[in-house]
């Protein structure tokens, strides 16, 4: 079983891919559903027919949905929040404080993968193609499952969830669960035999730069992107003439530029896929089956997945300590920020920020240093000193 998570700036054409994408699978024979979770559903109206949350046929081996991550949350969610609403005011909390602490952000997107999850694993669909929202809510999507972990263990870091008393219920089960499916949606999302991204972008420079934080996020995570799409290329003008073809040429070399500065810095070798932009909307099945064969060129789509895997981190000793290799893709005006958090290293890179756990070895070291190269950071660590 295969996902694949299409994401990319608003606007940049990924609803279409990724349906493009679906739509050519299933043209083999593959049996593939595709997917949205992008609040703003656009799939329907990209394959011509109505959609709802339940897989509907598109045609054979293809079905296609749209989350309504609202409505799973008034199923799932509300029932879990109760008990924690009751579990905390049993414990002396006010109860105005238990309403304000079981108010879970991002909990719609946590739905929603959840739901993504399920469908996966029906068996049914040897692939799941996901048309994910705008780059922002990708992100938080996709680190949700460690991040409500953490908010989870600060809740409950008093009621020990291996006790808990009568106070507590059932609300101590119903945690675990709840961390239970927490991390298997984590390992889904991290296992690069699995699950992949394919990033879209169009060839606009405040494009490519999200690309590029967004890339570095992903990373920081541990999950991975096999493939990037520049969508929207200008077509060449051939001979024509006039104010309209004068337009397209200067258009294109804009575009040309942008894609030399992405394969510059590094971001598209070897990775990357091109389609051009088209003067009529490609809705229904002949539309996108026409772009899954520009996009692949005959190639297998989901043939990048699991190829060349870079740990995010690496340890190599050195005279005066060790070397941290942290592998993120990071372009020269990067912010870049370190910080120690127990046994824990904290990067923060252009505002998204992961704690990272140290590697044993390293875990009674100081930071003494860090430094960026094209592979990514390098943090430079010291032993601590005995004292006679």
């Amino acid at each position: 079983m295969r996902i694949l998570l299409f994401t990319g700036k608003g606007g940049v054409g990924k609803t279409t891919l990724a349906a493009a994408t679906a739509a050519g699978l299933a043209a083999e024979g593959r049996k593939t559903l595709v997917v949205s979770t992008d609040p703003a559903h656009s799939l329907a109206d990209a394959f011509g027919i109505p959609l709802t949350g339940e897989p509907s046929e598109v045609d054979s081996c293809l079905h296609a949905a749209q989350v309504d991550a609202r409505g799973l949350v008034d199923g799932v969610w509300d029932e879990l929040k109760g008990q924690l609403r009751s579990a905390l005011a049993g414990a002396g909390v006010d109860s105005l404080d238990a309403e304000e602490l079981t108010v879970l952000p991002g909990v719609d997107e946590l739905a929603a993968l959840t739901e993504v999850q399920r469908l996966a694993e029906t068996g049914r669909w040897a692939t799941v193609v996901v048309d994910c929202g705008p780059t922002a809510e990708t992100l938080r999507l996709l680190s949700l499952p460690e991040a409500v972990s953490g908010y989870l263990g600060r809740l409950f870091g008093w009621p020990k969830l291996t006790g808990g008393g009568r106070k507590w219920g059932g609300t101590v089960e119903s945690v675990r669960k709840l961390a239970t499916h927490l991390e298997s949606l984590r390992a889904l999302l991290t296992d690069p035999g699995v699950t992949t991204v394919r990033l879209v972008l169009t060839p606009e420079r405040v494009v490519v730069a999200e690309a590029r934080r967004t890339l570095s996020s992903l990373a920081l995570r541990g999950i991975r992107v096999d493939g990037i799409v520049v969508n929207r290329l200008m077509p060449a003008p051939g001979r024509w003439r006039g104010a309209a073809a004068a337009w397209m040429r200067t258009r294109r070399a804009q575009q040309r530029a942008v894609l030399s500065e992405l394969d510059a810095a590094g971001l598209a070798a070897g990775e990357t896929s091109r389609v051009e932009h088209r003067a009529t909307e490609p809705v229904g099945l002949p539309a996108l089956l026409e772009i899954h064969r520009e996009l692949y060129q005959g190639a297998d789509p989901l043939s990048g997945n699991g190829s060349g895997v870079t740990p995010l981190l690496n340890v190599s000793e050195v005279d005066d300590g060790y070397r941290l290799r942290v592998a993120l893709p990071l372009g020269k005006d990067s912010a870049v920020d370190l910080a120690r958090v127990d046994d824990d290293l904290a990067i923060t890179v252009d505002g998204f920020r992961r704690l990272i756990a140290l590697p044993e070895l390293l875990r009674s070291c100081s930071v003494t240093g860090a430094e960026s190269d094209p592979a990514g950071l390098v943090v430079s660590l010291e032993p601590a000193r005995r004292h006679p």
